[in-house]
């Protein structure tokens, strides 16, 4: 058996490495037999060299055996489901989807993310409702599960621990953008809550992670490969992130505009994500016999309540006291009589007259971010009262002075330049623009699927 120097320079001179030796690199990783500088070599080595795609899928095996691995009833069989979005400006699609799969007779042990960098997690947004617990041991998951149908909880201690340690040194080496190490770190994960179908939201665009439909679709591919190859049922969506995804971001807002979307009053970027993901997992599951079924089971699931009486019961299970979860899912609530508002309320105006063309949903995101409503370091705390609502649409027609984005602030305060990049964030066209942005208009965010084999 080669030693770690050995592995390290095999794989620094371009060789594939054998599943034996991706075996006993993880072990060492798990084991902490391996020093660090050893491992970020390793890293290194990898994002130099890439692997091809029977060692990403060895690396995602045994990185996903490096903890526990979840078990379900044999009831259950075929019904457990995710997804995993590689993060987007407003994504608060899993707060819609979740309940949703549960409504339509899955299980979905929804394991999330806190947010880093410019992207939200899903964590932090629940954690903005008084009570919610996203610790959540694996006997309460199964509980929660079987009452409930669906539960969006935090990483536990003992899923995946050699992820844990890879994650951090990524993020030291500069390693984070490496195919193999992305598609492990996210498919481990999926693969410890052995699921039977996965989706991926895959997002390109200026506020996504992959800036072209082209690098998206090659990791899309790459997780597709390796969810498939730990035998879960995987698929992925593609789909486009350049602005914001509904009309809200920031914790608070976004848990506001979920409520609403579950109420039936959802925006139809929103829906389209939640009604896409969700029907091609239905699919999967072979609950439904094709997509165009299972969006309209998931939508029927979302307009008809179903899916708000889970969520209520959902909040319930993970801690949420019966009467705020029963005040936020009732059909007209102040929600800030629960949720936290911040102390400052700022509406920027339109600079002239036009129809709204764009908007920059990475700017929006970068500077909510600095205001408080995200971290730069893991374990900083977040505001959850921070955020942004979008009070225009693309393609809609403006006067000047008009109210087109009202900033919740507390402090910091924004400064002067991040209001000015918050105004050139907002682009107006002529009137002649109108006709290619309502063409635009009926674009949508979804441009591709990758079923599985």
């Amino acid at each position: 058996m080669l030693s770690i120097p050995d592995l390290i320079k095999k794989k620094r001179d371009g060789a594939a490495l054998s599943d034996e030796e991706i075996k006993t690199f993880i072990h060492s990783v798990t084991n902490k037999t391996i020093q660090e500088c050893q491992i970020g070599a390793m890293l290194m080595a990898i994002w130099q060299k890439g692997m091809v795609n029977k060692e990403t899928e060895t690396l995602t095996r045994e990185m996903m055996s490096s903890g526990e691995v979840m078990s379900w009833p044999k009831e259950w069989a075929g019904l457990v489901v995710d997804k995993h979005s590689t993060g987007g400006v407003g994504d608060k699609v899993s707060l819609v989807l979740a309940p949703a799969l549960a409504a339509c007779g899955c299980k979905v042990p929804m394991i999330s993310g806190r947010g880093l960098a410019h992207t939200g997690g899903t964590l932090d947004k629940l954690e903005s409702i008084p009570g919610f617990n996203i610790h959540q041991s694996t006997a309460q998951i199964l509980q929660i599960l079987g009452s409930v149908g669906c539960c969006i909880v935090g990483q536990t201690e003992m899923l995946v621990p050699a992820d844990r340690v890879l994650y951090a040194l990524r993020d030291a080496t500069s390693t984070v953008d490496s195919l193999p190490l992305i598609t492990g770190s996210i498919i481990s994960k999926k693969g410890a809550e052995s699921l039977s179908a996965l989706v991926l939201d895959v997002k390109f665009g200026r506020a996504a992670l992959y800036k072209d439909l082209q690098s998206a679709k090659q990791l899309a591919q790459s997780l597709v490969n390796a969810g498939n190859g730990l035998g879960m049922r995987t698929g992925a969506v593609l789909s486009c992130m350049d602005g914001t995804i509904g009309r809200c971001v920031g914790n608070s807002l976004e848990v506001i505009e979920s409520l609403e979307t579950l109420k039936g009053r959802g925006p139809d970027d929103l829906m389209e994500l939640v009604t896409s993901l969700g029907g091609l997992l239905l699919k999967m599951t072979g609950l439904v016999s094709d997509l165009s079924e299972g969006r309209r089971k998931i939508s029927d699931a979302v307009i008809g309540g179903a899916a708000l009486s889970k969520f209520q019961a959902m909040m319930e299970a993970q801690g949420v006291a019966n009467e705020t979860a029963r005040s936020l899912c009732s059909t007209h609530t102040d929600y800030y009589n629960i949720l936290r508002k911040s102390e400052h309320q700022m509406d920027l105006k339109t600079p002239a007259d036009g129809v709204v063309v764009d908007v920059d949903g990475l700017v929006l995101a970068e500077i909510l971010h600095k205001l408080g409503a995200g971290r730069t370091k893991a374990g900083e705390p977040v505001n959850h009262s921070v955020g942004a609502e979008l009070l225009v649409s693309l393609g809609q027609r403006v006067g000047k002075g008009v109210s087109w984005l009202r900033l919740h602030h507390e402090d910091p305060a924004p400064t002067p330049d991040q209001i000015s990049r918050l105004q050139n964030a907002l682009t107006l066209g002529s009137h002649e623009d109108t006709q290619t942005q309502q063409q635009q208009q009926q674009q949508t965010l979804v441009k591709e699927l990758l079923l599985p084999h």
